[in-house]
């Protein structure tokens, strides 16, 4: 039943992929509806995937591959919420086949060797850390976009997948709101792992938390940047992008080595 439940899900992805795709190269126009409701649909059998690859008996399975489904679904859903109050659907592109891929993996995967219930408050670091994590993948796939769209204006390419974004201006307003929301979450789940975690070293947490606390610098100097010094554009991008891959080398990383190499 998970299969299928998960190969309906990522078809549902693909298709929605495939229209918005079509949409943006000026080839379809009017499949936006379509496109919404093919990805709720996935989204909504992906939630379905997440919590059968997360619960069991024994335990949360916090592995590599279930994490991963669970991120991509909390950025599927961030994506959708806020297509509906701004023009953003493009990075339906992006989302939704990191999604079909992630779900479909922890899917077929067996789960990880380490299941076990959770106390509320490491529960709580933990969520908060991939929201953050979730918050940034998103402004990760923005910033692409933001570069893609600057790059195509300096080539004076003004249809296609330009034509169907935002304004600039916009485009890098939307970036750093949500750099702002997933600085402050970042931040109140490392708070939440000096006070909840007991053993950094035991836990093998340690090279996690530093390649976290890069990342905050990272982003730290950017919004300060932003603000005294009005950084914008491919600065912005670099930045953005440089501290998505200290998190995602810090937590991904880790698990690939714990759980497959350790």
């Amino acid at each position: 039943m998970l299969i299928f439940t998960s190969i309906i899900a990522a078809t549902c992805y693909a298709i929605a992929t495939w229209m918005q795709w079509q949409r943006a190269t000026g080839r379809k126009l009017n499949v936006r509806p379509t496109v919404l409701l093919l990805g709720i649909a996935g989204f909504a059998l992906h939630g379905v995937s997440v919590y059968h690859t997360l619960h069991y008996p024994a335990g949360i399975d916090l592995g590599l591959f279930s994490m991963g489904s669970l991120i991509s679904w909390l950025v599927t859903a961030l994506v959708i919420g806020s297509s509906l109050r701004q023009k953003i659907d493009n990075l339906f592109i992006g989302v939704f086949p990191m999604a079909a891929i992630t779900l479909l993996l922890a899917s077929i995967m067996p789960p990880s060797d380490v299941l076990k219930p959770y106390g509320s408050g490491l529960f709580l670091h933990i969520l908060l850390s991939v929201l953050a994590y979730s918050i940034f993948t998103l402004a990760a796939l923005q910033a692409m976009l933001l570069w893609r769209q600057q790059l195509a204006l300096k080539q004076h390419q003004t249809r296609g997948l330009v034509a169907s974004l935002p304004p600039l201006q916009i485009m890098e307003k939307l970036l750093f709101e949500m750099l702002w929301v997933g600085f402050i979450l970042l931040s109140i789940s490392l708070v939440s792992g000096w006070l909840f975690v007991d053993n950094l070293f035991a836990q093998h947490l340690a090279h996690k938390t530093v390649l976290s606390i890069a990342a905050w610098l990272i982003y730290a100097t950017l919004l300060g940047g932003r603000k005294m010094l009005g950084w914008r554009g491919i600065t912005a991008v670099r930045w953005t992008v440089g501290g998505f891959l200290l998190l995602m080398l810090g937590y991904f990383g880790s698990k690939l080595v714990l759980e497959f190499i350790l």
